[in-house]
């Protein structure tokens, strides 16, 4: 019998593992019966490690030791916009590394995104070994569909150095809506609207019993519940100015106190019509500790962020449009991720596509069964994990597709689109380039993703130089290019010489992913780090 393998949901604010048992999916819990974990990495000292619900604790005794939020910044270039964010609301260090790439600083070390993800996905994998009792060491991992090239990449990476074989990458909206509607024999047309704690994603599928085709998915790579916290926080922190005259956010104590009171809030405004935000202690002045204390009632906080929702619904309209479709041609929608508890989006989803969204199911662990729904199936005698295969689960035939274009720089910044969004995957598409002067002996090529013809406005994979070819007047060499997205959603580039047809030699540069040499060093450093239970 092969050893199982597992499914993981690498979230925002929390991730969940889940393994199929006697054909039935299931979450495993921790020995406490938590079944979601707090993605929060807590570096104690002297190597040590606290990771999950108990590091969250950490968040405000220790915030400049304590890493949440990762995923908003893994597989980014340390001047993206989204970084920068990061930098001025997050009270530990964030740091420019080597090829811009980011570092956590936290003592004397510095870990990169996908250490910090890595101690969450071993932790994931820990508690699917206790759990089965056998070492656990393949998974499919989810992320968002918007995700890019990079930030996937990026992802793998972190299974590398948690240990973790990840047979597969799967779109959070394609795992929910495999775990919604695997073995009920459905045809239908459905929305996935996953808003998680960093990201928000909506994805068209059409369900025609075990086949999943993904007909059109757009996404927004940095909104979710944090955001909503986040408004809530700033008009908080706004009234207690104004009433005191203190500043709390110019206190990184004081500001991840607030931060973790408003994530409450927002958790309660689910049920309840008013909040009452109040922290003791939320700063000190020469007259000693002062007291936060404001009621919020639910219309207040709707107010803060209604643009927020109305900006997840541009997402939906690029997403039906990429579809071609309208929300009269959906059966369903299906909702997925925390934040969708609220009253505020279910009413708003509801209104935009005009039917009572699918609240059936859980929001915080429906990604999770369907990745380890289709991680069952790919263990299956017979069944292909090489990732330029289709996928395939048995009793499931899952069509994805890429959510962003594939395109080269051309002349003057502009660029020239290889493989449209929305093109379903695995994918390969062809082109020549040849020589433009004599005794040219490499080729240059600038790969970006993004929908832009403007460089600057989409992000760059790297720039790829293939050299080893014949040396020769310009035109008169010819190199067969191939850019190929396989079934995670990664994108390959090879070359070949079309008058030797020998592969050519190509390397990446302009890069910020880590190197093989620094990943099995955080592999072993990994090692070296004991957790802390």
């Amino acid at each position: 019998m092969n050893k199982p393998a597992i499914g993981i949901d690498l979230g925002t604010t929390n991730s969940c593992v889940s393994i199929v048992e006697d054909g039935v999916p299931k979450v495993i819990p921790n020995l406490w019966g938590d079944r979601i974990h707090a993605s929060v990495v807590f570096f104690p000292g002297d190597d040590q490690v606290v990771v999950g619900n108990e590091a969250k604790r950490q968040v405000i005794l220790n915030p400049d030791r304590t890493i949440w939020s990762i995923k908003r910044i893994i597989g980014r270039k340390s001047f993206a916009s989204e970084v920068k964010k990061a930098q001025s609301m997050c009270a530990y260090r964030i740091v420019e590394g080597a090829n811009y790439g980011v570092r956590i600083a936290i003592d004397e070390q510095m870990f990169s995104p996908e250490e910090i993800s890595a101690f969450i996905l071993r932790e994931m994998k820990m508690l699917a070994t206790e759990y089965l009792g056998v070492a656990i060491d393949e998974a499919v991992v989810t992320v968002p569909a918007y995700f890019n090239d990079n930030q996937r990449q990026a992802t793998l990476d972190a299974g590398r150095i948690a240990g973790l074989k990840i047979l597969r990458m799967i779109n959070e909206p394609t795992a929910a809506a495999l775990s919604y509607g695997y073995g009920r024999n459905l045809r239908q047309r459905v929305a996935v609207y996953d808003l998680g704690g960093g990201t928000f994603d909506l994805s068209i599928l059409e369900i025609d019993g075990d086949i999943f085709e993904v007909l059109g998915t757009s996404g927004d790579s940095y909104l979710g519940g944090d955001d909503f916290d986040f408004r809530l926080l700033s008009h908080l922190a706004d009234r207690f100015l104004e009433d005191f005259g203190v500043d709390i956010r110019s206190n990184k104590y004081s500001l991840q106190k607030l931060r973790e009171a408003c994530e409450e809030a927002k958790k309660l405004f689910s049920s309840h019509d008013e909040v009452l935000v109040s922290i003791p202690d939320i700063i000190e002045d020469d007259m000693g500790a002062m007291k936060l204390e404001y009621l919020v009632t639910r219309e207040e906080f709707n107010g803060l962020v209604m643009d927020l929702v109305q900006r997840s619904f541009r997402v939906c309209d690029e997403a039906l449009h990429a579809a071609r479709c309208t929300v009269q041609d959906l059966d369903g929608v299906i909702m997925v991720g925390g934040p969708t508890r609220l009253p505020i989006v279910r009413e708003a989803v509801g209104y935009y596509f005009g039917l009572e969204p699918d609240t059936s199911l859980n929001p915080d662990d429906v990604v999770a069964l369907g990745a380890g729904i289709h991680a069952a199936g790919l263990k299956q005698t017979g069944f292909n994990t090489d990732a330029t295969a289709p996928h395939q689960t048995v009793g499931a035939h899952l069509l994805d597709v890429t959510p962003l274009s594939l395109q080269i720089a051309t002349v003057g910044g502009y660029t020239e689109s290889i493989i449209e969004r929305n093109t379903p995957i695995p994918i390969e598409r062809s082109r020549i380039f040849t020589t433009v002067r004599d005794g040219q002996d490499r080729v240059h090529l600038r790969v970006y993703q993004g929908e832009s013809n403007r460089e600057e406005e989409c992000t760059l994979l790297g720039e790829f130089i293939f050299s080893g070819f014949r040396v020769a007047n310009r035109g008169d060499v010819n190199i067969e290019v191939v850019f190929a997205i396989d079934a995670s959603g990664l994108v390959h580039v090879t070359a070949r010489d079309l008058e030797s047809g020998k592969q050519q030699q190509i390397t990446l540069t302009m890069s910020s992913a880590l190197t093989e040499s620094e990943i099995q060093q955080m592999m072993l450093r990994g090692d070296g780090i004991v957790p802390v239970a």
